[in-house]
């Protein structure tokens, strides 16, 4: 279990080299209403990223073929390390907002992939489909309200 949390730990560290001025950086933008304070990211994020490596390894432990949906959970993986780079230290609004897509249909296709070898894995995911959801309508409000910044 510790090499798969390590690794979605590592996905995490990743960006948060790409984030090291995103409290500063997120609060000069202009934001929703709805938008999450900047103290509420750290928090959320290192529980999901706990989940990520749990379901990951109750998948690899698993019988049966797993590849598929480790490569995925792989590929998902660069993906969110990615979105950190495209919109905090490139400040790339509308790249960020369309790879945070991609994102989302990684992580879908994960936990679908997930499913057929342990859906309590799958099930884990879940929280992150639904907080990556939300931080692509972020995404792209804060994009579309900051266009000469991002």
């Amino acid at each position: 279990m510790l090499g798969w949390l390590l690794a979605a730990f590592v996905t995490a560290a990743v960006g948060a080299v790409a984030s090291v001025d995103a409290p500063s950086f997120y609060a000069q933008l202009s934001k929703p209403s709805w938008a999450p304070p900047a103290w509420v990211f750290g928090p959320v994020w290192t529980v999901l990223y706990g989940l990520m490596g749990i379901a990951a390894w109750l998948v690899w432990r698993s019988p049966g073929p797993k590849r598929a949906a480790l490569t995925l959970f792989g590929a998902q993986l660069v993906a969110n390390a990615l979105w950190s780079w495209l919109f905090f230290a490139w400040h790339r609004g509308a790249l960020a907002a369309v790879e945070i897509l991609l994102l989302l249909a990684l992580i879908v296709a994960m936990i679908m992939a997930f499913w057929h070898v342990s859906r309590a894995a799958a099930l884990l995911m879940v929280p992150y489909l639904l907080w990556v959801g939300f931080a692509s309508l972020l995404t792209w409000a804060v994009w579309r309200s900051n266009p000469t910044v991002l």
